[in-house]
């Protein structure tokens, strides 16, 4: 799942607007593309990514009021990636010009975010998200698997402007084109989302049929997607380039897991946990017993004299790893004795022998007897 943006600029919930600003500005420093060793870049450019996603939103008081109210969910069913930036001051974090900040963030985002400044430029698609369900052995082997996305794309007979056949689009005349109008309130002047274009700065004359203006269909697209081993009901994928396709680009898509339950395995993180049936006569003997796993089954030794309940564990032979290639979970095995519902003659006559010898009174329900002496 996401981070919590206050925990990737590493500041508290209540914190001031300064010192937000003063957090990213030191991540931002540290995580400079520009700043890095060439082999260190990639890392760097996902972690600069994520701290400006977390900044576009925390020195953005709107934005914050909600992700404070709604979280992550919030945020992304109002915001698209660009208007996460839309409105927030980065040209000031390093001074005027910001430091290369607007040409990056453009580069990795599209649009342009210096000091709250409208893009002309076409917007990227939406980002979306979609639940994907596993299965524990899936989860466990890991899979390509071909998920299937419902997704707005251009719509290709108007090539995503929203006009039928090519006609005019013109700069809207009650913003002049800006996608924002002013209004006046006392001594201050706001700037509001021009309500004739809703903040486009065009209009059309003759919508599009296909699209009725939208400059997009809904269509539903087969993804095919390859789920590392080791994936919990807490992860989340991000797939580039597979969310909502628009004039200046598609956007990504964020699928989160759900893995189903098995059963005969409990997961806990990394491990897993079973109950198995003994026989009371190999609980109370000993010796060496069959263990399934999810990849294969096992041998284990089994101490004699063994009690209902016990737990034995077997090391590497929980869930894989998702972060750490190689490194596995343990399974543990909580042995439960299996009584006997049916005795033949002789296995009674046998183990009533066996209770006189032992001392034991042979009177009332032998299965109750044994129930009492394994619980």
């Amino acid at each position: 799942m996401k981070k919590d943006y206050y925990e990737i600029l590493g500041v508290k919930k209540e914190a001031e607007a300064a010192d937000i600003k003063k957090a990213y500005r030191s991540l931002a420093m540290r995580f400079h593309p520009d700043r890095v060793e060439e082999k260190e870049k990639k890392a760097a450019e996902e972690k600069f990514k994520e701290i400006s996603e977390a900044y576009g939103v925390l020195s953005d008081p709107q934005k914050r009021q909600t992700y404070d109210q709604h979280g992550h969910s919030g945020i992304d069913q109002n915001y698209t990636s660009e208007d996460i930036f839309r409105g927030a001051d980065f040209s000031s974090v390093f001074g005027e010009g910001g430091g290369g900040l607007d040409d990056l963030l453009g580069q990795f985002f599209g649009g342009s975010f210096g000091g709250g400044r409208r893009s002309r430029g076409p917007s990227r698609g939406r980002d979306i998200q979609y639940e994907v369900e596993l299965t524990l052995l899936e989860a466990f082997t890991g899979m390509k698997k071909s998920v299937k996305v419902p997704r707005n794309e251009v719509c290709r007979d108007c090539n995503g402007n929203g006009a039928k056949g090519g006609a005019a689009i013109a700069d809207c005349q009650t913003c002049g084109g800006r996608g924002q109008v002013m209004i006046n309130s006392g001594y201050f002047r706001l700037a509001q989302t021009c309500p004739a274009c809703r903040g486009q700065g065009r209009v059309i004359k003759e919508s599009c049929p296909s699209c009725h203006g939208q400059g997009h269909n809904r269509v539903t697209r087969n993804i095919d997607v390859t789920f590392p081993p080791g994936l919990d009901n807490d992860s989340q994928m991000r797939v580039r380039g597979e969310g909502e396709v628009g004039p200046g680009g598609p956007g990504d898509l964020y699928l989160y897991i759900r893995v189903k339950d098995h059963p005969q395995f409990r997961r806990a993180k990394n491990d897993l946990e079973m109950d198995l049936l003994v026989s009371f006569v190999k609980a109370t003997l000993g010796g060496e017993i069959e263990v399934p796993t999810l990849s294969e089954h096992v041998t284990m030794k089994l101490p004699a004299g063994t009690e209902s309940g016990k737990v034995f564990r077997v090391k590497g032979k929980g869930m894989p790893d998702v972060h750490e290639s190689g490194s596995f979970g343990n399974l543990y095995v909580r042995v439960m004795i299996d009584v006997p519902k049916k005795l033949s003659a002789d296995q009674r006559r046998l183990l009533e022998e066996f209770a006189k010898a032992s001392g034991e009174d042979t009177g009332g329900s032998f299965k109750d007897k044994i129930k009492k002496v394994f619980k």
